[in-house]
């Protein structure tokens, strides 16, 4: 039966393929709660299940290759998706039916956040997984977005700080990703501000150029980090997805997570390092007034 009500109202499709988190803070659900609070339309195709809290990874099953394959034909061939977001995967064969079924139904934008490590310590991928990633999901990749310890485990090499980013956002382009962005988040606390650093292919005159921007911003005094990766690369697809520029993509996404984390540090989940507050344009969190608590 035909529907009579209206369907010429779009929204930007965002399908986020990525493991699931039970404590709700980061992976496919903070991915959905980005591209809801962003305006996006949230789809998913969940690789694993992990048991999860904010005290760390305890637990991880990985979800059946055809399962993967068929979530995503049945997200490709009905809704569609006007950019596709991946995080966790956590092994090479996953990442290989991931890239087999972004080729078979032709997907162009992908935003890949490469998560090997938890912010625990707990591994969520490895060396052979990292190395899938790079032959498989790289040259399909719009913008990757490692922080220093994915960038370090991507390239085999460590990277200390702001100063080697630009030599190593290079050579992480030169493996096929249109665009790189390196999360300076992960330096110890002593760096009161971060240094985030994108670089990106554009043609100008029928030549391929290849340009760099460099975002700082002060770190949010808070222990309420958990999900940020997953919630930035959410935000960048969203934007992204929504007629943004890659440039102001990448702004808008670190301030609405900046402003996640300013929000979310008023919050108290869980025992250990908890999420920072996604919906903070629709419930904001605030102490009470400090006359009141002084």
């Amino acid at each position: 039966m035909q529907s009579l009500l209206p369907t010429s109202v779009q929204i930007p499709k965002v399908l986020t393929i990525a493991g699931s988190d039970s404590g709700g803070g980061a992976g496919i659900q903070a991915d959905l709660k980005v591209i809801t609070a962003l305006g996006g339309y949230g789809m998913t195709v969940i690789t694993a299940i992990t048991a999860q809290n904010t005290l760390g990874v305890s637990r991880i099953q990985d979800i059946d290759l055809d399962v993967v394959e068929a979530q995503l034909d049945a997200v490709m061939t009905d809704i569609g998706a006007d950019i596709v977001k991946i995080g966790m995967l956590a092994s090479p064969e996953i990442v290989q039916v991931v890239a087999q079924g972004l080729r078979k139904h032709g997907i162009k934008r992908v935003v890949l956040d490469p998560v090997l490590r938890a912010t625990s310590g707990a591994s969520l991928g490895g060396d052979d997984t990292a190395q899938a990633m790079i032959n498989e999901l790289f040259p399909l990749a719009t913008l990757i977005t490692p922080n220093l310890d994915e960038a370090s485990l991507l390239l085999g090499r460590d990277i200390h700080g702001p100063n080697d980013f630009a030599l190593a956002a290079q050579e992480l382009l030169d493996l096929g990703p249109q665009a790189v962005l390196i999360k300076g988040g992960h330096l110890d606390a002593s760096h009161t501000q971060i240094t985030d650093f994108l670089t990106w292919r554009s043609v100008e005159d029928h030549l391929e150029v290849v340009q760099s921007k460099v975002f700082k911003h002060y770190r949010v005094n808070t222990t309420n980090t958990h999900g940020t990766g997953c919630s930035l690369a959410a935000a960048i697809a969203t934007y992204l997805a929504g007629g943004h520029d890659l440039e102001h993509a990448v702004a808008k996404a670190i301030a609405f997570v900046e402003a996640g984390l300013e929000a979310g540090k008023f919050l108290s989940i869980g025992e250990g390092p908890g999420p920072l507050w996604h919906m903070h344009d629709f419930f904001p969190t605030a102490l009470r007034n400090e006359k009141d608590i002084l």
